[in-house]
């Protein structure tokens, strides 16, 4: 999510018609929970684009019949979710890399057994 996703700019009717909800149940997803708009200084809401996906996504769930109750838990569940994905693709870029520099550390068996005889070739000459 950048800047331009969470700067919050939409008015609470332009929001609920961005959203295809009323204005009163924007109010009511923030009192139960479900939303935290931005405030101005005078109070007035303010909603981001990410306010408005989320709207969205919960106006979904509303219209499956998903109770309030159950749209918090299934919220929660996303956006764990899209944390531990972040994670994983973060352990998976950090084990390419681990494997990439481990490739280049390794010396293939023919070569490791040249540089050895090598090795063992000059030894044996200084010990003549």
């Amino acid at each position: 999510m950048n800047g331009r996703d969470t700067h919050a700019v939409y008015v609470i009717s332009v929001a609920a018609e961005l959203a295809g909800v009323h204005p009163q149940t924007l109010r009511i997803y923030e009192r139960r929970g479900l939303l935290r708009p931005a405030r101005t200084s005078g109070g007035n809401r303010r909603y981001s684009d990410a306010d408005i996906r989320r709207l969205q996504r919960i106006a979904e769930l509303a219209g499956a019949g998903v109770s309030i109750d159950g749209i918090r838990h299934v919220l929660e569940l996303e956006a764990e979710v899209a944390r531990l994905r972040e994670m994983v693709d973060q352990l998976a870029a950090a084990l390419q890399e681990e494997r990439a520099r481990n490739r280049r550390e390794i010396v293939p068996f023919g070569h490791a057994a040249t540089l050895i005889g090598r090795r063992l070739g000059t030894r044996r000459e200084e010990e003549r």
